[in-house]
């Protein structure tokens, strides 16, 4: 019985390297963006004022470390407002590093034909009224969505009171 044991191991693991070798095989890395697509994307997210998110990231940033910072050191206020005033300027030489980074991830998405196709649309007429006009409607859209979404609570709390009313429970 005991000779049993390690034949079965012995199964289960050619069971196991057998499956293994059966499995999908790994999804191949798409290759890096090219230089021209690179600078393409660059232009996009330039056009698309993407960059102008990098400030109040890093403004935001250093402003809750530095409620942070004071509300632990309180009597260290002014030495912490210095130090964040010079922290926050260090970040601006980084503004570029950011767009070169979000346009490797747009680089990343589409193919080079691709983004010549969106730059010239977005140099088109309509596409620059797009670059404008399109964060209103998204902002627009939020805030109905929110109002909305409200509104479905509100009904949603009436409908599921009423259906607790019927089997007995009154809240």
């Amino acid at each position: 019985m005991t000779a049993r044991f390690p034949a079965r191991r012995a199964l289960i693991a050619a069971a196991g390297l057998l499956i293994l070798g059966f499995a999908a095989p790994a999804k191949a890395e798409p290759p890096p963006p090219s230089p021209a697509a690179l600078l393409i994307a660059k232009q996009i997210v330039e056009l698309k004022g993407i960059g102008a998110i990098f400030e109040p990231v890093v403004r935001d940033e250093v402003e809750k470390t530095r409620l942070a910072l004071i509300q632990a050191n309180l009597m260290w206020t002014k030495d912490i407002n210095d130090s964040a005033a010079i922290v926050y300027r260090s970040y601006g030489s980084r503004a570029n590093e950011f767009v070169d980074s979000i346009a490797r991830i747009y680089a990343s998405h589409f193919t080079e034909a691709e983004l010549n196709g969106l730059l010239t649309f977005y140099q088109s007429p309509i596409g620059r009224k797009a670059l404008v006009e399109e964060p209103k409607a998204l902002n627009e859209t939020a805030q109905f969505a929110k109002k909305w979404g409200e509104g479905i609570s509100s009904d949603v709390l009436s409908k599921m009171r009423a259906e607790m009313k019927k089997r007995g429970h009154d809240f």
